[in-house]
């Protein structure tokens, strides 16, 4: 067994003073206008075949507080203005990469709300947190405990669209360590009907959060619709709707990490299927209720855990035929519409569509794990990819 150095954030909620909730709205404003600035000038200079760095934009950022028309730049923090910049640079190295699209200004309305803290702008001590330009400790909730002898590299202040406030503290987490080795593996099929259907024949029934307040949603959404544009009611009934929105995220969210944190703690390889979801919710009859699945996050907490506790995750690539491949003598049928739920082979086994699905998926896992990539059963599709191994990397969550 040994201990993983993971770097993990910690988020809380709080419950600001009027004088903190006005100061770290201040600063909220001044990132945003420092990120679309920065962002601009860069832009302009990618017109002109030029390219503007991190220290160019912080030179920038000094020119800009000594004008009169930013100087209300000076009344905040200057770390979480600098973070932004940082924040920026990541941007455009990520779009030279080509892994990400060119960064997009950043929305008053729409708009994460947020600053970060660096170890220079708080001091955290006894339990207490306190950030710059503040006199008085944020009012936290403390849910868990953090780590022995905690000690946050940066601090995140954030506030959502139902305007709850949040605070996150990144820190080194040793108690994570990996998990005994065993020889448990699991094929993980991923649907609708039932939100997870597992090679052991279990299925873990699909809660449809979003179905449970839909009514309530719906309403909400109406009396929006109704109000007059930018005045105090129509903000009142955005609030209300995005009360609903977070209710249900919460909901989903604590479904997902139970599920996760189970499946990484009780087997050493679990198997997938690498699902394009991005392409499956342009399908307009099923993207309410793939949405509210949330295959996606399912995945990535699947990862990241995985990684934390010495466990492997193998993605199957999206052309395998789990669902028309028998799993008792391999023989793949012709056609397999979505409505057929269960079905009898040549060899005369009767399948349950999921779980023959899932039992597939981990054969394919199997052999992935066994002899590499390339493993792959009577492959129907042309063009199709082999089954692949996926690369799970530590991440901060």
């Amino acid at each position: 067994m040994t201990t993983s150095q993971v770097r993990r954030a910690f988020k809380y909620r709080f419950y600001p003073t009027d004088a903190q909730a006005a100061e770290l709205s201040r600063t909220f404003g001044c990132v945003r206008k420092v990120y679309n600035l920065a962002l601009a000038a860069r832009t302009e200079a990618w017109a002109r075949q030029e390219r503007v760095n991190y220290n160019q934009s912080s030179a920038m950022l000094t020119a800009w507080k000594q004008t009169e028309e930013l100087a209300y730049l000076n009344e905040v923090s200057s770390v979480p203005l600098q973070q932004a910049l940082r924040h920026l640079q990541v941007a455009f190295t990520h779009f030279f990469g080509k892994r990400a699209r060119y960064p997009r200004f950043k929305s008053r309305k729409k708009s994460r709300k947020s600053a970060e803290y660096t170890a220079s702008a708080f001091r955290f001590r006894d339990g207490e947190l306190r950030l710059a330009k503040m006199s008085e400790s944020l009012r936290i909730v403390w849910s868990r405990p953090l780590p022995d002898d905690a000690s946050p590299s940066t601090v995140t202040v954030s506030q959502d669209a139902a305007g709850r406030w949040f605070v996150s503290l990144l820190c080194d987490d040793p108690s994570i360590k990996h998990l005994p080795t065993t020889d448990a593996a699991i094929g993980i099929d991923a649907g609708l009907d039932h939100l997870l259907t597992f090679s052991t024949g279990e299925k873990i029934a699909n809660p449809r959060h979003e179905r449970r307040d839909r009514v309530a949603l719906a309403k909400a959404q109406r009396r929006l619709a109704k109000k007059a544009k930018d005045s105090v009611n129509r903000a009142k009934a955005r609030r209300k709707v995005a009360k609903i929105h977070a209710r249900i995220a919460d909901r989903r969210r604590d479904t997902l990490h139970k599920i996760t944190t189970r499946l990484v703690r009780e087997n050493q390889t679990l198997v997938i299927e690498d699902l394009t979801v991005r392409n499956m919710v342009r399908n307009r009859k099923l993207a309410r209720a793939i949405s509210d699945a949330a295959w996606s996050q399912f995945r990535s907490m699947l990862e990241y855990k995985a990684a934390w506790y010495g466990r492997e995750v193998i993605a199957v690539d999206r052309w395998f035929p789990s669902s028309k491949l028998c799993s008792s003598c391999g023989i793949l049928a012709d056609e397999m519409p979505l409505s057929v739920r269960a079905w009898t082979c040549e060899c005369g086994t009767t399948h349950d569509r999921d779980v023959n699905a899932a039992k597939n998926l981990l054969a394919a896992g199997r052999a992935v794990a066994a002899c590499g990539a390339g493993v792959r059963p009577q492959r129907s599709s042309p063009g199709g990819q082999s089954a692949m191994k996926q690369e799970t990397s530590r991440r901060e969550p």
